[in-house]
């Protein structure tokens, strides 16, 4: 039994015994349904009357549908047409599955659960100023994990939750896991008769011979157009039961006080009012807690006027300010783009390195605008990477080195990749340390990409988007080589979070606005409160006053001493109310212990500084060393 539909939603809905299924169609096109059964093949034909029209959408109901075995797409003037609003996905449930290149295979919609069991689950809404963000693809992160839990799913990804929440992450951001198609599926293509090369004897020029087949890529990551309303089948443990493990995900993060964000590519040529309703869908069904946009033509504007994402956080390259700070009561708006990592870069490989542009992002805080920042992320060399190689090294991906970025501001301190010099090793591991340092002492929001704490290489590969295999994974086995390195991660992390002065959401102002003796931020050089930063002077401290920490925290003062001289320096540090003295807590010149035990510095006018080295202090009672 079939009646008209209705128009409000496209895709399929459910409205008691009735599935109703809406899609775009003219009223002179002939229009069907098609219903398959997944157990037998059978096919089943529904036509939609061409009075179930409104405008360009066609709706038709159909009740008692058992929609258990059955998969569907739409027929149109003899085209098959797949529901661009399908839930679910099937013919995609194995990654790589390269029975998907046949020629006649093919992909359905197919209908989602709709039983998840939420409970009180809530966002978090995490602040601004308490934000940790991972960056990770969701198979490359777990398929060399080490552990038998379903490597490459979002199953795995669970297990991973308390080793990220040790490390001090709140928020998780995921590549793509929407479906999408990761194979690239050649579709045939005829030539016109008239154009076809009839070879004649007598021809000068013959046609070219056939080369060897190239192996297809695989699109590793996911940035193409994709199906917007299904989760990827292949990322679950049981691809039938997909939505729900991911829907597990995300509850399980809510309860651990984290969050999910989510990233939408969206190619220009895809339909406004179809990117609406995809991220109210996420929102609404997956309670997911933030977007990341990519993508030039995109409706920004709708989307921060949309009642539904108000207090989803939205990350995006492009915002008008001035839009901005219209009817913003809850900051839920994040500046993301990579202006962040060349001045950083610059200045800890001394690369033409400027002290006016670091110093600006470092300070860099919008009122109604929140930065992301990041020195490394999918796109680029990884953190390890970026101290290891000169020159990217992408012909694995086979486009003769000519993909990638070249402008990577990396250095392999003098030995391109891997080496057993000691001393070549120190200088890379401590300017990670300098690296990570900057990153989580700077105003905005900072942004690891995965794997970055513990040293991951992809072997010079900065544009990795089509390795599904240990260049493109996480190496799990430098979990335990790299100890270290995650533990001063970690405690850099507990520091800004101790600290929040230091990511302070309102933007300094040089000035002691709130009559505290102290302004909520200076600059010093050899002498106190005396500096112009310029490009040349690479030697500089930063004092943020702790009366200006968020929410009226009282806190202590912190001093951020750098270096990137050749020569160790002398900068002064401010003189401290009586009682109180400075604190040396973190100096990223100790390769052994960059968090010294005995922590008072004997000298409280002054500190000397090593060459490339970034130092520590906080303002502490005397006597009170912890």
């Amino acid at each position: 039994m079939v009646r008209e539909g209705n128009y409000a939603k496209l895709g399929v809905t459910r409205q008691q015994e009735w599935t109703v299924f809406t899609f775009y169609g003219e009223k002179e096109d002939q229009c069907f349904v098609v219903l398959v059964n997944t157990q037998t093949g059978r096919k089943k034909k529904v036509e939609v009357p061409e009075n179930f029209c409104l405008g360009s959408l066609r709706s038709i109901a159909i009740s008692g549908l058992q929609t258990d075995h059955l998969m569907y797409y739409f027929e149109i003037n003899g085209q098959k047409v797949m529901d661009p609003c399908a839930h679910a996905i099937m013919g995609r449930q194995v990654w790589n599955d390269c029975n998907r290149k046949k020629k006649h295979y093919e992909v359905y919609g197919a209908f989602a659960e709709e039983n998840f069991n939420w409970g009180q689950d809530r966002h978090p809404e995490i602040p601004r100023e308490q934000m940790i963000m991972y960056k990770l693809h969701v198979r490359g992160f777990t398929m060399d994990s080490g552990t038998r839990s379903a490597p490459g799913t979002f199953r795995a990804l669970i297990n991973r939750i308390p080793y990220l929440k040790k490390l001090g992450v709140t928020t998780l951001e995921l590549m793509p896991v929407y479906e999408f198609e990761e194979l690239e599926i050649e579709q045939p293509k005829e030539l016109p008769e008239y154009i076809k090369w009839q070879e004649e004897k007598s021809d000068r020029i013959k046609p070219p011979k056939k080369g060897p087949k190239v192996m297809p890529k695989l699109n590793f990551w996911g940035y193409e157009k994709g199906n917007y309303f299904a989760v990827k089948a292949s990322y679950g443990s049981d691809p039938a039961h997909a939505a729900e493990e991911f829907k597990t995900l995300i509850k399980k993060l809510h309860e651990n006080g984290m969050e999910c964000v989510m990233e939408f590519y969206f190619p220009d040529d895809t339909n406004h009012n179809l990117i609406m309703d995809a991220l109210r869908y996420w929102v609404r069904e997956y309670h997911i807690d933030g977007i990341h946009l990519l993508g030039q033509n995109l409706p920004i504007t709708a989307i921060l006027e949309d009642g539904m994402l108000s207090r989803t956080k939205i990350f995006y390259a492009y915002f008008d300010e001035k839009f901005c700070m219209e009817r913003r009561r809850y900051k839920n708006l994040y500046v993301y783009k990579d202006e962040y990592q060349y001045p950083v870069r610059a200045m800890v490989n001394h690369i033409n390195p400027d002290m006016r542009d670091f110093v600006n992002q470092q300070r860099k805080q919008g009122t109604f605008l929140g930065f992301v920042n990041y020195v490394a992320s999918n796109n680029g060399f990884t953190l390890a990477d970026l101290f290891m190689y000169n020159d990217k090294h992408n012909e694995a991906n086979g486009e003769n080195n000519t993909d990638g970025n070249c402008y990577n501001l990396s250095s392999n301190y003098g030995v391109e990749g891997p080496t057993r010099k000691r001393s070549v090793n120190e200088q890379r591991r401590q300017s990670m340390r300098n690296s990570i340092l900057m990153l989580f002492l700077a105003q905005g929001v900072p942004l690891i990409w995965a794997g970055d704490e513990m040293g991951n290489s992809q072997e010079g590969n900065n544009n990795a988007y089509c390795q599904d295999n240990p260049t493109g994974w996480l190496n799990w086995k430098n979990e335990k080589a790299h100890r270290r390195q995650i533990e001063f991660v970690r405690k850099v992390i507990a520091f800004r979070k101790e600290h929040l002065v230091l990511a302070n959401p309102a933007p300094f102002q040089f000035s002691d606005y709130k009559s505290c003796g102290c302004p909520d931020l200076s600059l010093h050089s050899s002498n106190a409160w005396v500096i112009e930063p310029t490009s040349g002077n690479l030697c500089l401290g930063m004092m943020y006053s702790g009366a200006y920490a968020p929410n009226d925290r009282e806190e202590p003062d912190v001093y951020v001493a750098y270096n990137y001289m050749q020569n160790a320096e002398e900068l002064a540090l401010p003189k401290l109310k009586k009682g109180k003295g400075w604190y040396l807590c973190i100096d990223s010149g100790n390769d052994k212990d960059p968090y010294p035990k005995e922590a008072v510095l004997q000298e409280q006018r002054k500190i000397i500084l090593r060459p490339q080295t970034i130092c520590v202090l906080e303002s502490r009672e005397i006597g009170k060393n912890g």
